[in-house]
């Protein structure tokens, strides 16, 4: 019996010595070992950066095909042999140049025979009117009818018609023949030739000789949801907007904007609204001095509709999303991250404009918010590969968690 309340009497202390261990030594050693509250460290290292005022231009981003300014399919207007092509293939032009020379052979043939008709109802015409005045004064002096003389009149005036219509038929073989000597109606870059030189081209050719193309300056047609329509109206009505065109996919990123192609201006907004896709069609004009735009290319275009004078702004990646909407944590001289709720009026892959919440100067997270509640001490460190710049600011600990979470919106400033 003595022995069963030994056994008894030492395992009752063996497990009140394992319930203090676990319930009450072990968690204070714990929260001794991490600093206190809760397990969370007394400071929390952040990186900073102070909002700052200044203009930002706001853009908007599309899709656009450019297109060349003007494009002609140069057609024979004759029909006849392909005796001469004087152009190379990706030749630059000007108007009035040769490209090509039909046989003119028939053409010329044809001129020649309408010209010697109308010289042979000249000289009919001739006879008739000095016939004419002869029967006139007989009439006169009654030597001869009058109606003879009318009669010689009518043939005049036949004769004359007849002559009016020689004249056009020269006019036609004049026109048909010129039709023989291809030109270049404008200013342009030749294609690839769409007939050698010996075919037989006739007017009705589809295809026709070569297709002409003005590249400078050159049209870029790109759209935008109607919803943009008011702000683009409105940029329109106060001058001619900037557009950039820049490669396909290179609108701005966390490292910098893409270096546009070219910069031209806004020409044409389309005057109605797609109903089937809900966008507005716009035609931008750009100069392409350097020849880098090219006809049936996609780029991504940005239209400047509007400037935002003296806008306060922070980095994107300081402003955090909840569920009562946007906030920032904004570190006071005190040391203490204050959560800040914000209204962003504008933001782009580099630029988040404020419109209330923050002030000019003020400190807000960039780095580390993650970890940070409301009225949180903080210590200020700098990004990893920066020089400290700030008094008493630290190097920040390589070991430290990258918590800033990177977010990106369309446009750039």
């Amino acid at each position: 019996m003595r022995r069963l309340l030994i056994a008894i009497l030492v395992l009752a202390l063996a497990g009140g010595g394992g319930w203090w261990w676990f319930a009450i030594r072990k968690p204070a050693d714990t929260a001794a070992a991490s600093g206190g509250r809760g397990g969370r460290p007394d400071t929390i290292p952040v990186v900073v950066a102070a909002a700052q005022r200044r203009d930002v231009p706001v853009w908007l981003d599309g899709l656009g095909t450019v297109q060349a300014s003007a494009t002609v399919t140069v057609k024979p207007q004759a029909d006849g042999n392909l005796v001469e092509v004087r152009f190379h293939e990706g030749q630059d032009v000007r108007a009035g140049d040769v490209l090509a020379r039909i046989d003119p052979r028939t053409y010329q043939a044809a001129l020649d025979q309408a010209a010697a008709k109308k010289a042979q109802d000249q000289a009919n015409l001739a006879n008739a009117r000095v016939d004419l005045a002869r029967y006139t004064k007989l009439a006169a002096t009654a030597y001869t009818s009058a109606q003879q003389a009318d009669t010689q009149k009518s043939l005049v005036a036949q004769l004359e018609a007849q002559v009016a219509q020689d004249q056009a038929q020269v006019d036609t073989a004049k026109a048909q023949l010129s039709y023989t000597t291809i030109t270049a109606p404008m200013d342009g870059r030749t294609g690839m030739r769409q007939v050698d030189q010996g075919n037989l081209v006739h007017a009705s050719d589809p295809n026709g000789i070569v297709v002409i193309t003005t590249l400078q300056p050159i049209s870029v047609v790109f759209t935008l949801p109607q919803q943009q329509l008011a702000d683009v109206a409105a940029a329109q009505a106060r001058g001619t907007p900037e557009v950039l065109a820049l490669p396909q996919g290179g609108t701005e990123n966390p490292a910098g904007a893409a270096a546009p192609i070219d910069t031209g201006t806004l020409s044409v907004l389309d005057n109605q609204v797609d109903p089937t896709t809900g966008t507005i069609k716009l035609k931008a004009t750009f100069p392409n001095a350097g020849l880098k735009l090219w006809p049936g290319a996609f780029v991504t275009v940005r239209l400047r509709v509007d400037t935002r004078k003296d806008a306060i702004t922070v980095p994107p990646v300081a402003v955090q999303r909840g569920p009562q909407g946007s906030y920032v944590y904004v570190v006071g001289d005190d040391m203490l991250a204050s959560r800040r709720m914000v209204n962003v009026a504008y933001e782009t892959m580099r630029t988040s404009v404020i419109a209330s919440g923050v002030q000019p100067g003020e400190k807000v997270v960039v780095d580390g918010a993650a970890r940070l509640s409301d009225k949180m001490k903080v210590t200020l460190v700098q990004p990893a590969g920066s020089a400290p710049d700030a008094p008493g600011a630290k190097p920040r600990d390589p070991k430290a968690p990258e918590t800033a979470s990177r977010r990106g919106s369309s446009g750039a400033s």
